[in-house]
C-alpha cells in the first residue's frame, strides 16, 4: 500500500497502467484512420490537383508563346490561378489530416507513457512501502519533504540538452522528411527521469485525504496553505515570462513598416508579413507570394479559443462538484453519465482534458498550414529587399508554441487528478488539488485570451 493517510493497495496503481493501454489503442486508431486512410486519400487528390495546375500552366505559357488572342489567354490565365487555388487547398487538406493523425499518436503515446510508466513503477512497490511514515500524514502527521522534485529537474535539465535535436526529429517526421530517431535519445532519457520523479510525486500525494496541510507561518502567506501561496508565486513569474513575447511583439508591429504604413506612404515598401497577415481571410503577400488565408486558416484559432474557455468553466464544475456536500446527481442523460459524485468530478476533469487535448492537434494543424503558406522561420527574402518575416514568425512561434507547451503540461498533471478522481477520489476536504491546478489551468486560458487577439487579429 502507499504511504499516507489513505490505504491505497498496490493493485490500484495497475489501473493506471490500463489507462496507458487505452490511450496507446486510440492513438494508433487515430493515426491509421486520420493521419494514414483519409491522408492517403486527400494526398492522391492533391497529386491530381498537381497535375491540372501543371497542365494549366502549360497552355497558358503555350498560348503566349503563340501570340494567342487576349481573351484567351486572359481565360486560360484565370484558369491556371483557380488550379493553383485548388492545388493549395488541396495540399492544405492534406496537411490537416496528416498532421492531426500523427499529432494524435504523438500525445497518446506520451500519455501512454506517461500515466502507464508512472502506474508501473509505482505497481511494483513493496506491499509495506508505505509504512515509514512519509508523504502526507503517515504516524506522526508530519510531511518528511520529497526527492521528487531534484529528480524531476535533473530529468527537466537533460530533456532541454537534447531538445534542439529532439524538435527537429519531431519537425521531420510531422513534415513527411527522414528522420534520425536516435537523435531522440538523449531528451527521452530526461523525460524517463521526468517520469520517475513524477511517478514517486503521485505515490506520495496519491493517499492524502485532506487532512494535515501544511499551513504558511510567515508574511506575506501566514495562514495560507503553502501549495496554494507556491502556485501563486509560480503564476507571477509565468506573468513575466510571457510578458516578455507580448513586449516583443509589441515592439516589432509598432517600428517596423506594415502594410497600413505603406498605404499611408510612411515607407517606401513592406518589409514584413505577420502570421495575422496569413491569418486573416485573401492571406498574406510579400513579394509577389502569399498565403491563401481564409475562414478555415484562421478557425482552429477560433476553436481553441472557446475551447479553453469552455474548459475552465468544466475544471471549476469540477471542484464545485468535489466540493459539494449535499450534490445530488442530475436528471437525464447527464444523470447516467454522472450518477454518483466521484464519477461527476472524473467526467468534468475528462471533459477539460478532451478539450485542452483538442487545443494540441487544431495547433499543430494551423503551424502546418502556416508553414507550408509561407510563414517559416526559414524564408528567405528577395533580393534587394529588406524583410523581417522570418523575426516575426519566431516571435509568433515561440509565444504561442511556449503557450502549448503550457497546456500541454497542464494536460499530463490532468492525467493524474482524474486518476485520482477514479481510484482516491476528491471531496471537500482534499479538493485543493483541483483548486490550485484550476489557478494554473485558469492562467493558461487568460494568456491566451491575450495572445489570439494580438497575434491572430491585429
Amino acid at each position: 500500500m502507499s504511504g499516507g493517510e489513505a490505504d491505497v493497495k498496490n493493485s490500484i496503481w495497475m489501473r493506471a497502467v490500463l489507462y496507458g493501454g487505452v490511450f496507446l489503442a486510440v492513438g494508433i486508431l487515430a493515426f491509421a484512420t486520420m493521419g494514414v486512410g483519409v491522408a492517403n486519400v486527400k494526398h492522391h487528390a492533391y497529386e491530381e490537383a498537381i497535375e491540372e495546375y501543371e497542365e494549366a500552366k502549360y497552355a497558358y505559357e503555350d498560348a503566349k508563346a503563340n501570340n494567342a488572342s487576349d481573351g484567351e489567354i486572359k481565360a486560360l490565365k484565370a484558369a491556371k490561378e483557380e488550379a493553383h487555388h485548388h492545388e493549395v487547398d488541396a495540399h492544405l487538406s492534406y496537411l490537416t489530416w496528416r498532421t492531426a493523425g500523427i499529432t494524435i499518436l504523438l500525445m497518446c503515446v506520451t500519455y501512454m507513457a506517461f500515466i502507464g510508466l508512472g502506474g508501473f513503477m509505482n505497481s511494483i512497490y513493496p506491499d509495506d512501502h508505505g509504512h515509514d511514515n512519509h508523504g502526507y500524514g503517515g504516524d506522526d502527521h508530519e510531511h518528511h519533504g520529497s526527492g521528487s522534485p531534484i529528480i524531476f529537474s535533473l530529468g527537466v535539465l537533460l530533456f532541454l540538452m537534447g531538445f534542439p535535436s529532439f524538435q527537429a526529429v519531431l519537425g521531420n517526421l510531422l513534415s513527411g522528411v527522414d528522420a534520425n530517431l536516435g537523435d531522440l535519445g538523449l531528451s527521452m532519457l530526461g523525460l524517463t527521469i521526468i517520469t520517475a520523479g513524477v511517478a514517486n510525486w503521485w505515490r506520495e500525494d496519491l493517499p492524502f485525504i485532506g487532512n494535515h496541510e501544511q499551513i504558511a507561518t510567515s508574511d506575506p502567506f501566514e495562514g495560507q496553505h503553502i501549495r496554494k501561496a507556491g502556485i501563486w508565486v509560480f503564476i507571477m513569474s509565468e506573468v513575466m515570462v510571457f510578458a516578455t513575447f507580448f513586449s516583443s511583439y509589441l515592439r516589432m508591429r509598432t517600428e517596423w513598416c506594415t502594410d497600413w504604413q505603406y498605404s499611408a506612404g510612411n515607407c517606401e515598401s513592406v518589409n514584413v508579413l505577420t502570421a495575422s497577415d496569413f491569418l486573416r481571410p485573401n492571406g498574406g503577400m510579400l513579394n509577389g507570394v502569399g498565403g491563401q488565408g481564409d475562414f478555415m486558416t484562421i478557425l482552429p484559432g477560433a476553436i481553441n479559443t472557446f475551447a479553453l474557455i469552455i474548459s475552465s468553466y468544466t475544471i471549476v464544475l469540477a471542484l464545485k462538484t468535489a466540493k459539494q456536500k449535499d450534490w445530488t446527481a442530475p436528471e437525464g442523460l447527464m444523470g447516467k453519465l454522472m450518477p454518483d459524485q466521484k464519477s461527476a468530478v472524473r467526467n468534468y476533469l475528462l471533459a477539460t482534458f478532451l478539450l485542452g487535448s483538442m487545443f494540441i492537434v487544431l495547433k499543430l494543424v494551423e503551424w502546418s498550414h502556416l508553414v507550408a503558406e509561407g510563414f517559416s522561420i526559414g524564408v528567405q527574402p528577395a533580393e534587394g529587399v529588406i524583410d523581417y518575416t522570418g523575426q516575426a514568425a519566431s516571435i509568433f512561434y515561440i509565444s504561442t508554441g511556449a503557450h502549448g507547451v503550457h497546456v500541454f503540461v497542464g494536460l499530463l498533471v490532468m492525467l493524474y487528478l482524474i486518476f485520482k478522481a477514479d481510484t482516491v477520489g476528491y471531496d471537500e476536504k482534499n479538493a485543493q488539488g483541483i483548486e490550485y491546478f484550476g489557478l494554473y489551468w485558469h492562467f493558461v486560458d487568460l494568456a491566451w485570451v491575450v495572445i489570439f487577439p494580438a497575434f491572430y487579429l491585429y
